[in-house]
């Protein structure tokens, strides 16, 4: 059964870092590229990082360049978001995301940035 379970999020102070983890289970085909999403208050899911497997390309909504990286362990099948330099618009829940034939979703978690 196919499983992606996110984790890392937390209160933040404008300015601060977090890393968001998202493991990955129960695939038996290969996995296309997988994504971070975010999901502010009020608003709709946006992609902000995306990783390709098989080019090893990744690509960044602009408000997250310079301050976002996406990254993958092979070794732990897991999935990452170092999120440095966060802001206040920062704030919602994040999902990971892998694309197969079909697209599979884990639950989120919650990042909150506030003084």
């Amino acid at each position: 059964q196919v499983q992606l379970v996110e984790s890392g999020g937390g209160l933040v102070q404008p300015g601060g870092s977090l890393r968001l983890s998202c493991a990955a289970s129960g695939f038996s085909t290969r996995i296309h590229s997988m994504s971070w999403y975010h999901q502010a208050p009020g608003k709709e899911r946006e992609l902000v990082a995306l990783i390709t497997f098989a080019s090893a390309n990744t690509d960044y909504a602009d408000s997250v360049k310079g301050r976002f990286t996406i990254s993958f362990d092979n070794a732990k099948n897991t999935m990452y978001l170092q999120m440095n330099n966060l802001q206040p618009d920062d704030t919602g829940v994040y999902y990971c995301s892998a694309q197969l034939l079909l697209k599979y979703w884990g639950k989120g978690t919650l990042v909150t940035v506030s003084s």
